[in-house]
């Protein structure tokens, strides 16, 4: 799915309160020209649909910044919330170079009906996504796990994930993803 978002740059001198009062949400974009960053601001509706539609870490958003003729593909790094209230209050954009690896988080995706859970048995999932290291246009939406033949008392850990050429998993290879368990007698 591609997601576009178009932004402004700051003006100089504005408040992030008088921002937010406005209806404008402050934002950085870092790494798009070495180590300068941007100020930016856009839109609460435009953040507000970026964030239903991306994922922090994993979804490319092609972000363009109209007063300063630039646009190009990023990631939104961090989202920052008001502790209790949940508003948005700030978003922090990462462009990756084209042939530099970028560290993603990738949610995980089960496919495939389990032996053991087909005999009764229940399944229990530790872990819902996996760090990765890739080429900004290979990062995948997802990484699927086939459970078909995981038996009760049997487990799928992150080194029996299937990868596509150029994704590195970074979590421990013999963390367990899921467990099928036999169910527990009743008396």
């Amino acid at each position: 799915m591609q997601v576009t978002l178009e932004c402004q740059t700051r003006p100089d001198g504005s408040k992030p309160r008088a921002l937010r009062r406005e209806g404008f949400i402050p934002a950085n974009l870092y790494g798009h020209s070495g180590d300068q960053a941007v100020s930016l601001v856009l839109t609460q509706k435009g953040a507000i649909s970026l964030l239903k539609n991306a994922s922090v870490n994993n979804t490319l958003v092609d972000l363009t910044i109209s007063n300063l003729n630039w646009n190009g593909k990023v990631l939104i790094r961090e989202v920052q919330t008001h502790p209790w209230k949940r508003n948005l209050h700030h978003i922090s954009f990462f462009c990756p170079s084209g042939n530099n690896d970028v560290v993603v988080v990738v949610p995980l995706k089960i496919v495939g009906n389990s032996i053991g859970m087909a005999q009764g048995g229940i399944m229990e999932q530790m872990v819902t996504e996996v760090k990765v290291r890739c080429l900004p246009d290979n990062i995948p939406q997802y990484l699927e796990m086939d459970i078909t033949n995981i038996d009760i008392g049997k487990t799928f850990c992150v080194a029996d994930l299937v990868l596509s050429e150029g994704i590195k998993v970074l979590d421990d290879p013999h963390k367990n993803i899921i467990g099928i368990v036999a169910p527990r007698k009743k008396g």
